[in-house]
């Protein structure tokens, strides 16, 4: 399960641009919360702060608990925009919700047992179409990632969402279809010895008619 942050924050009287300027320019980033049918609340947090959980790969799904003003407010992010040149953070959205709210979260996925896969054993290559899923999940059990095993798996063989086993009440938000999450390909030069063989082996069977 994805650890709960804690994050302190000061409120901020003051928009636009300018004033968002001077608060990057004392380490500062701006923030905002919304949702449940409150009104948004202007803050900022410390940059130095804010990079450190970013570094992190969980932040976006992630509970953040903001302390701001005196009041702590579970939160989970749902945007963070970056300087196009340096890549520093500059502004942050943050999404209200409650202790067992439904949230959707994109989870990364973290594949296992490679020197069990007899393809990738041959110098196949895994393919990742999907390096997150998106999921409805409790907002109190958002999975650090989703597991998935290539044990057994050879070349050509795919892996769908169906084939995956998700956390305790997590489902994705894609229904329609049983989506490609990665497939184990062969390299150029597997598909050219393959291919040599079925040639040689066409010639032989040529030969003894």
């Amino acid at each position: 399960m994805s650890e709960q942050l804690s994050l302190t924050a000061e409120t901020r009287d003051r928009a636009g641009k300018g004033a968002s300027r001077d608060l990057r320019n004392q380490g500062r980033v701006p923030a905002v919360v919304y949702g449940a049918n409150q009104e948004p609340l202007s803050i900022h947090v410390e940059e130095k702060v804010l990079a450190k959980m970013l570094s992190t790969g969980h932040f976006m799904n992630s509970v953040v608990m903001i302390d701001a003003g005196g009041k702590t407010t579970r939160t989970l992010p749902k945007d963070v925009q970056f300087h196009p040149v340096t890549s520093r953070p500059v502004h942050v959205d943050f999404l209200r919700i409650g202790e067992h709210s439904k949230v959707t979260v994109n989870v990364p996925v973290r594949f296992t047992d490679e020197e069990e896969s007899p393809g990738i054993k041959r110098g196949a290559v895994l393919n990742v179409v999907k390096h997150d899923i998106e999921l409805s999940c409790d907002a109190a059990e958002i999975p650090d990632d989703i597991e998935i095993s290539l044990k057994g798996l050879d070349v050509g063989d795919s892996i769908h969402i169906s084939n995956v086993t998700l956390p305790k009440g997590a489902t994705p938000t894609i229904t329609d279809r049983d989506f490609t999450i990665a497939t184990i390909v062969a390299p150029s030069a597997l598909k050219s010895d393959e291919g040599d063989t079925t040639v040689a082996e066409g010639e032989a069977e040529g030969e003894g008619e």
